[in-house]
């Protein structure tokens, strides 16, 4: 019961899920973290802990006692790791940050959780993704979380902001749903480029749909190519605006299948509180803000003066 030196050197010692309480006290007998594996296991059988060991990485050193370390493994407490989800990324971006961080083994596997129908049913997202619902934020997570534990807290983070800011009470007011409103925002989330911009594109994509005007936003359309193709296209053609996918605005009519990206706190505030106006279009000014107008014909002037070798949005 006494330690295995005087050596107070802390190392990161990882405790794979899944793993019985005999593997873990034989690894940490094997890495000279405690004098003997069958010592640990009757002082955890002694403390009714058996079964209370918990996955993940932490800090031990051989300076510490065999019930120290026997505290730490079991005090669900492992190191975590800060990981930052910037706004407007989707699933599949997600995923491949979450691999580059190493939290996960690979991005399928968080796709997968992402898409899982019990999840979803679960967290009443309706649709085929978590996508939308995965708030951008920082989160503190430790690297023995799976890819659905991962999903569920940043699920559970949008729910929190959402009633913080009472977004359902004006949802009723609008006489819309949480749904069209995270969809319309995971939109404005990728076509704005500036703050002060997002309510005044907000009201043109509204505009459009009070009109049953087709939405034409070129970012569903890369969406859908991405889902189907995993491609990511940075440049549309013609031919990927006439590509039959539910995500393509240029060709049905309305909102998209699903959201396209997961929206920040501001893109969803600007869909539901947008800027009053009567504008039906928008083009870049390729300085990061947006020539609006209310008539096609103003419109196409905006597109020959900043966009002239570029076709109409």
């Amino acid at each position: 019961m006494k330690p295995v030196s005087q050596e107070d050197t802390m190392t990161i010692v990882k405790i794979p899920t899944g793993s019985s309480f005999k593997s873990v006290a034989a690894m940490l007998e094997k890495r000279g973290f405690i004098r003997s594996k069958d010592g640990f296991y009757i002082l955890a059988w002694y403390k009714k802990m058996l079964t209370a060991v918990k996955a993940g990485e932490y800090y031990l050193s051989p300076a510490m006692t065999p019930e120290q370390v026997l505290e730490v493994i079991v005090s669900g407490r492992p190191i975590e790791y800060q990981i930052t989800i910037p706004e407007g990324y989707n699933i599949f971006q997600i995923a491949s940050l979450l691999k580059q961080s190493k939290l996960i083994e690979t991005k399928e596997e968080f796709l997968s959780a992402a898409r899982d129908k019990s999840l979803l049913e679960k967290a009443h997202i309706p649709g085929d993704s978590a996508e939308g619902y995965l708030f951008p934020d920082s989160y503190l997570i430790p690297r023995g979380y799976g890819p659905r534990d991962i999903t569920w807290l940043m699920i559970d983070r949008f729910y929190e902001v959402w009633r913080t800011h009472s977004f359902q009470k004006r949802v009723e007011e609008m006489n819309t749903t949480r749904h069209e409103v995270v969809i319309l925002a995971s939109i404005v989330e990728e076509e704005a480029m500036r703050e002060e911009e997002r309510p005044i594109i907000a009201s043109v994509f509204w505009n459009r749909l009070k009109k049953h005007m087709p939405l034409q936003a070129d970012p569903t359309v890369r969406y859908g190519i991405m889902v189907e193709q995993q491609i990511r296209k940075r440049r549309l053609r013609w031919k990927d605006l006439r590509r039959s996918t539910p995500y393509n605005t240029y060709t049905i009519p309305g909102l998209p299948k699903g959201p396209i990206s997961n929206p920040g706190l501001e893109s969803i505030k600007a869909v539901l509180y947008p800027a009053k106006t009567n504008y039906l279009y928008f083009v870049s000014r390729n300085n990061g803000t947006h020539k609006f107008s209310t008539t096609l014909k103003e419109h196409n002037r905006a597109v020959e003066l900043y966009q002239k070798h570029r076709r109409r949005r």
